[in-house]
C-alpha cells in the first residue's frame, strides 16, 4: 500500500488517501481522514495537481469541512489590492487577443458552468463556448487531443481553480481547457505539444508535476514553441525539484505567504513571505541556462546564481502566493471528499495560471518587462516584482531560505503593477 499526498488542510491536518493496487492494476481509494474520494482510474498517475484544500471547519460527522455556499477565501479584488495588477478587474479588456491554454489531466464535467458561476460572483461577464479561436472577444474551449478522458476529482478541482484565476487575469483573452486523458508524461506531454500546434497558444499553464529524471532534458522540447510562453508549478511539498518545473524553458513559480490577508480580504495586508511548502531547489539534471548565467543582481547566500546551484538550474523563478491559508476562492461543483461548491485552495497550483494570465495581458498590452524568463532576469525583476527576502520552506541552510535577491525558494519575487 502506497500514499498519495494530496494537500495538507488549513488547520494541519494532511488529506491523504491510501491506494492499494491489485494484481490487474486496479486502484482503489480509502480516506483517511475524509469521506471516500471517487475511485481513481486504473493508470497510476505519473504526475499530480499541486493545489492544496484550505480546511474551514468540520462536519457535524467530524470529517473536515472545506467548503460553504459562499466564498470564503481571497477574491480577484484582494489579490489585485496585493499585487496591483491591472488584469484583475471586471472588463479591463487585459488579454484582448490572446489565447491561453490551460493543460489539464482528465475530465472537469461543469467547467464552463462552474466558470461562469466564478464569473458572476465576481461581475465578470458570463463567458461562452468559443465557435472558432479567430472570433473576436473572449470565449471558453475545451479540448480532449487524445480522445476523451475520464471525470477525476482531483483533477476537475484543479482545472476548476486554473481556469477561474487564468481568466480572472486577463478577462479578454480566450481560455482553452486542454483535457489529456490520463496524468502520464505522454498524455499531458502530447496536450502541451496540441497547444503548442493547433491552438498556437499565447501561454500555456501546467499547474502539475512529477519527480525529475534523468531522460526529462528529451522533454524540454515540448516548451519551445515559438511565441509561446510556459508557467509551471514548483510543488508544494517545500524543498525540492519537480518537473516540469525544473525545464530551462518553463517560467517556475514558487508559493508565498499574504501576511495580514485573511478570509475573503487583504484590507490588514503586510507583507509577502515564503511558504514553507514553495518547492524550490537545484535541478538534478538541468544546466543552468543562460539567463540565470548571465543574472547580474544579488543572490541570497553567493555571489552568482551558478555559484549557488553549481552550475545546474535553480527552480522556481518566480513567485505568487500559495499559503492556503492566505488561499484563494474557488468554485467546484464536482464533489471532492465528498463536497462540493466554493472552495479556498493555495499550493503552488494558484501561482501557475495567475501567471500566465499576467502574461497574457502583458502581451496584449505590447509590455516586455516580465514576458519571458529572459527578460525577467534581465532586468524586469528591478521594476514589476516583489522581492520576498524572508520565510523558508525547510531546514537546509541558505538553499531552503528566501533572501535578498534571487533564491531557491521564491526565485526573483512576485509581480507588482504589471502590465
Amino acid at each position: 500500500m502506497s500514499w498519495k499526498r494530496l494537500g495538507v488542510l488549513g488547520t494541519g491536518v494532511t488529506f491523504a488517501v491510501a491506494m492499494a493496487v491489485s494484481a490487474g492494476g486496479a486502484a482503489a481509494f480509502a480516506a483517511q481522514t475524509a469521506p471516500a474520494a471517487p475511485a481513481a482510474p486504473a493508470a497510476l498517475s505519473v504526475n499530480h495537481p499541486t493545489f492544496i484544500v484550505h480546511r474551514i471547519g468540520t462536519a457535524a460527522n467530524g470529517t473536515p469541512l472545506v467548503t460553504s455556499a459562499s466564498p470564503t477565501g481571497l477574491p480577484p479584488s484582494a489579490i489585485k489590492s496585493v499585487y496591483g495588477l491591472s488584469g484583475l478587474s471586471p472588463g479591463s479588456g487585459a488579454g484582448d487577443g490572446q489565447i491561453i491554454a490551460i493543460v489539464d489531466a482528465y475530465n472537469d464535467p461543469h467547467a464552463l458552468a462552474d466558470l461562469n458561476v466564478f464569473n458572476k460572483e465576481y461581475g465578470y461577464a458570463k463567458l461562452v463556448t468559443c465557435t472558432s479561436l479567430s472570433q473576436p472577444g473572449p470565449c471558453f474551449k475545451v479540448a480532449k487531443p487524445s480522445g476523451k478522458p475520464a471525470t477525476n476529482s482531483d483533477w476537475a478541482l484543479e482545472e476548476s481553480l486554473d481556469i477561474e484565476w487564468a481568466h480572472a487575469e486577463a478577462p479578454a483573452a480566450k481560455i482553452v481547457l486542454v483535457e489529456a486523458k490520463t496524468a502520464s508524461n505522454a498524455h499531458l506531454y502530447a496536450a502541451v505539444d496540441y497547444a503548442n500546434t493547433t491552438l498556437d497558444a499565447n501561454v500555456v499553464s501546467m499547474s502539475w508535476g512529477g519527480g525529475e529524471s534523468s531522460s526529462e532534458t528529451s522533454s524540454d522540447r515540448n516548451f519551445t514553441h515559438p511565441g509561446t510562453l510556459y508557467t509551471a508549478s514548483s510543488g508544494d511539498s517545500g524543498h525540492g525539484v519537480i518537473y516540469p518545473s525544473a525545464s530551462p524553458d518553463v517560467i517556475a513559480v514558487g508559493g508565498t505567504t499574504l501576511n495580514g490577508c485573511s478570509g475573503t480580504s487583504c484590507a490588514g495586508f503586510t507583507s509577502e513571505t515564503a511558504w514553507p511548502g514553495s518547492g524550490g531547489g537545484i535541478s538534478a539534471y538541468e544546466n543552468i541556462p543562460a539567463y540565470q548565467a548571465g543574472y547580474a543582481g544579488a543572490v541570497h547566500g553567493a555571489t552568482t546564481i551558478s555559484s549557488l546551484t553549481g552550475g545546474l538550474r535553480g527552480v522556481p523563478d518566480v513567485s505568487f502566493v500559495g499559503d492556503p491559508n492566505t488561499g484563494v476562492s474557488v468554485y467546484d461543483s464536482t464533489l471532492y471528499a465528498g463536497q462540493s461548491g466554493w472552495w479556498t485552495i493555495g499550493g503552488t497550483s494558484v501561482g501557475a495560471p495567475n501567471w500566465a494570465g499576467i502574461l497574457a495581458a502583458g502581451n496584449a498590452a505590447g509590455k516586455t518587462a516580465l514576458q519571458g524568463d529572459a527578460a525577467i532576469y534581465g532586468g524586469g525583476y528591478l521594476t514589476n516584482l516583489r522581492d520576498i527576502i524572508s520565510g523558508s520552506n525547510g531546514s537546509c541552510g541558505t538553499d531552503c531560505g528566501a533572501g535578498t535577491g534571487y533564491d531557491l525558494v521564491t526565485g526573483l519575487g512576485s509581480p507588482v503593477n504589471y502590465p
